[in-house]
């Protein structure tokens, strides 16, 4: 799939965020070129290993996670020759993207103002942490604090808890991939460049929703539940089976629930009319969820998963990241590619069909620097 091919993309970021983006853009066909520090030993998350991943090696697997299709260039802009070789990148690229730290960006004079002399033409994608006039440090974690997810992410006995991915990370790339491909539709119609920001504590709260809400009008501050639904019952509830396995129902109307009752309720141990409403159910939640979990105790997982299934229940066992990748719709969005002689795997950023296509290919991950000769072939 090569829509944005003859697009040109520098990524000046660096973790998850800003290479995320990068990807999407190699994904559909844009040259991405990625810029690295070389007195950091470029990205960061080349080196975030697991204890049995390869020291000696500058991909990592959290690397891989967000850097396919991309080209790598050592530079350091603090060096008059480096800062020439980015100048006459920037003059034939279409697109920037930058994660600075505060103040960062005009001593390195990569500020947007510095760029636009370069390349008025360009779009200047900037993720910021807390905002461009703020000058905190953030890294995802600390936006997961600032933003109400972590308040509300746990049991109700158990400290707040950190979400086992970068979340914020990955929603403020969706901000800044849908800022840049509005500036490129705008850029269509006008010619004219752009400049577009979005900052992590922005994007986390903008994703808050029912749970915003539930505050800003209802003035209910969202404890922590464990995956129970604040609005819906049973909702995001696990429960556990006579096999050992987790599933998790989420039942999500009256209809549901009662069909749901006749399926697995044989011996009319819950009162129908008493939890016949959502309404009901939520604010009887606690005595029901100690009658359905002594009934789903008596049947196996895969028995009672393909019960629901037949019946339209929306209801799953709980998967390990092995069971995940077992299935063929995670099959479907898995890339693969040869690097030093090592299979490297990872997954689409971009996992939407267009026109019944879908990435299938994509260069490995690069090394720092790896593409150094034919980047400078670029600006002859």
């Amino acid at each position: 799939m090569k829509i944005f091919k003859g697009l040109r993309v520098l990524e000046l970021s660096s973790v998850l965020a800003g290479p995320s983006v990068g990807m999407f853009f190699a994904e559909l066909g844009a040259d991405v070129i990625k810029i690295e520090n070389p007195l950091t030993n470029g990205d960061v998350t080349r080196s975030w290993k697991l204890s049995n991943e390869n020291i000696e090696s500058d991909i990592s697997s959290y690397f891989c996670s967000v850097n396919w299709g991309k080209k790598s260039i050592a530079l350091n802009l603090e060096e008059k020759e480096d800062y020439n070789i980015f100048s006459k990148l920037v003059k034939i690229s279409d697109v920037i993207t930058v994660s600075f730290k505060f103040g960062d960006d005009k001593k390195l004079k990569a500020d947007y103002k510095s760029i636009k002399k370069i390349n008025s033409k360009i779009i200047y994608a900037q993720i910021t942490g807390f905002g461009i006039d703020d000058e905190r440090t953030a890294f995802d974690a600390v936006i997961q604090a600032y933003s109400g997810f972590m308040f509300m992410n746990g049991l109700p006995l158990t400290d707040p808890l950190k979400m086992p991915v970068a979340l914020i990370d990955i929603l403020a790339a969706h901000q800044i991939k849908e800022a840049v491909l509005l500036a490129y539709i705008e850029k269509l119609k006008s010619g004219k460049g752009s400049f577009v920001e979005c900052s992590l504590l922005q994007a986390g709260i903008s994703s808050l929703a029912n749970q915003a809400s539930n505050y800003l009008n209802a003035s209910i501050i969202p404890e922590r539940k464990g995956s129970d639904h604040p609005n819906i019952f049973p909702y995001g509830t696990t429960f556990l089976t006579k096999d050992k396995k987790h599933i998790l129902l989420a039942i999500g109307n009256d209809k549901q629930f009662k069909t749901f009752c006749n399926l697995i309720d044989k011996k009319e141990e819950i009162n129908c009319q008493k939890f016949s409403t959502n309404l009901e159910r939520v604010k009887n939640r606690d005595e029901l969820k100690e009658i359905l979990s002594n009934i789903i105790l008596k049947y196996n997982s895969k028995s009672l998963i393909e019960l629901l299934n037949r019946k339209k229940i929306p209801a799953a066992v709980i998967k390990n990241m092995k069971e995940v990748f077992e299935q063929n719709q995670a099959k479907e969005i898995l890339l693969t590619g040869i690097k030093d002689n090592k299979r490297l795997f990872g997954v689409n950023t971009f996992s939407a069909n267009i026109k019944n296509q879908r990435v299938k290919t994509l260069s490995p991950p690069p090394h720092l620097d790896e593409n150094r000769k034919e980047i400078f072939n670029l600006i002859k």
